[in-house]
């Protein structure tokens, strides 16, 4: 891999795999329209493109683009909440950027398509832990485009001849995560109502269980779908870390306050099954939650 596109290459998972490929000399051109990425996150060494994927022409000559071997689709509207409250603004950059990303990729003739998905495909899912053969069932309009995306992917994959592969994240966490705004991640709340030597809130009874997935992980997983030497064709494959921790133990490991309230919508579990992804590419997620979560309190002086 000599030259890659990075969409979303701004924001937190999206900058750190930026960072990456670049240490390892590879030429990386960043689509970004800074709508959720912040532009400290860029990495100086890359190109950068400010260009909301939505409203790309994938049909116009991208000559700067020519030669590119892979692109990573990390751009995305993320949150289940706020897709269920403007869930055509969600489409449009969700479905309708993912669509463009692929028609561009395909004009590019690259060599393979790494898309971000989610696990928010299975829904409320009752097989754990949950193999890519599951039943899907998204329960909001985000989980339901990104699984379009998935089936984007694999039709372009089945029509056109271009080699794409799918990444089902589950709940990521690590460095550059975002501390602000209404609908940040349950890890990046705790830690912001500890700084603000605030209550920790905690939806529905704090038993619900989820599987927290290193960023390092999940970059070190784009690679190697990036560089597996076999056609991918549209496979999908689960990015979790195999271990489940409850709301309440999370809460735990920052040791605040508790309080409970708000009741709301959300699976009850999720639990990856990434044997797949182990044995095809060789993965190894290696992140301890409880060993990063002690030494992010320390930075942050909590």
């Amino acid at each position: 891999m000599k030259k890659a596109i990075v969409t979303g290459g701004a924001g937190f998972i999206g900058s750190n795999l930026v960072d990456k490929l670049i240490d390892k000399g590879v030429e990386v051109h960043i689509i970004d329209d800074l709508s959720t990425g912040f532009k400290e996150n860029i990495n100086p060494k890359a190109t950068f493109w400010k260009q909301d994927i939505s409203k790309l022409d994938p049909n116009k000559p991208w000559k700067e683009l020519e030669n590119t071997d892979i692109v990573f689709h990390c751009a995305a509207l993320a949150r289940v909440q706020p897709s269920i409250q403007d869930p055509v603004h969600y489409d449009n950059i969700n479905t309708g950027g993912t669509l463009k990303m692929l028609m561009l990729a395909n004009n590019l003739k690259v060599k393979r398509f790494v898309y971000s998905a989610s696990s928010s495909c299975y829904g409320d899912c009752t097989i754990f832990p949950t193999p890519e053969s599951a039943p899907t069932n998204p329960l909001s309009p985000y989980g339901l485009q990104k699984y379009i995306g998935e089936q984007y992917c694999k039709m372009f994959s089945e029509v056109y001849g271009l080699d794409t592969v799918s990444l089902r994240y589950f709940n990521v966490y690590g460095e550059r995560m975002n501390l602000e705004g209404a609908y940040k991640l349950v890890i990046a709340i705790f830690a912001s109502q500890m700084l603000d030597n605030k209550i920790l809130t905690i939806n529905n009874d704090g038993e619900q269980k989820r599987d927290f997935t290193y960023v390092q992980d999940i970059v070190d997983l784009n690679i190697k779908a990036a560089t597996h030497s076999g056609e991918l064709k549209g496979e999908s494959f689960n990015a979790g870390n195999g271990v489940t921790f409850s709301v309440n133990q999370l809460a735990d490991m920052f040791g605040g306050e508790k309080t409970y309230g708000n009741k709301v919508l959300e699976p009850f579990q999720t639990l990856a099954d990434n044997s797949k992804a182990k044995s095809i590419l060789g993965w190894n997620p290696e992140g301890s939650l409880t060993s990063w979560i002690e030494e992010y309190k320390k930075e942050l002086g909590i």
